[in-house]
């Protein structure tokens, strides 16, 4: 017995939905690129947990000396702060894995919301930080290559 095209073409939806990569996230909605000072910034954690998950030395992997490849798991409580800091030199991608947190950026004129499920590249010298307005903790995975350790 054959299904039904309809139900091939959703069964085959449906698997590659279920394995679909993340979301890539964390860009500024377009109209809204524009240099901002972020006067306000915090600089200063609150409620954060940050817990090293992993790391690679890549002057014995690949000859770059005093860099690391390195993985955190960051826990921001509600009204969590992950303080100003700037990503000259130290690209890194952030994968929330749950709830929804703001960032504010250096190159950006409004927040940029992340949600559960969504990657955001941080990169090209910018400056931000990041707070949880919502209720529940947010959950980050934290992938940047990093001086020393």
């Amino acid at each position: 017995m054959t299904f039904p095209t309809f139900r091939l073409s959703a069964l085959a939806l449906l698997a590659a939905t279920a394995f679909a990569s993340p979301v890539l996230a964390g860009q500024c909605p377009a109209g809204q690129s524009a240099a901002n000072p972020l006067t306000a910034a915090p600089m200063s954690p609150k409620g954060v947990t940050d817990t090293l998950i992993g790391s690679v030395d890549l002057a014995k992997e690949i000859m770059v000396a005093d860099r690391h490849l390195r993985t955190r798991r960051l826990v921001v409580q509600p009204g969590g702060i992950v303080p100003m800091h700037s990503h000259v030199d130290r690209p890194a991608l952030i994968y929330t894995v749950s709830g929804t947190i703001m960032e504010y950026r250096s190159d950006c004129a409004v927040p940029i919301t992340h949600k559960g499920g969504e990657i955001s590249r941080e990169a090209d010298g910018i400056s931000h930080y990041w707070i949880n307005k919502g209720k529940v903790p947010v959950v980050l995975l934290s992938s940047d290559v990093h001086h020393g350790m």
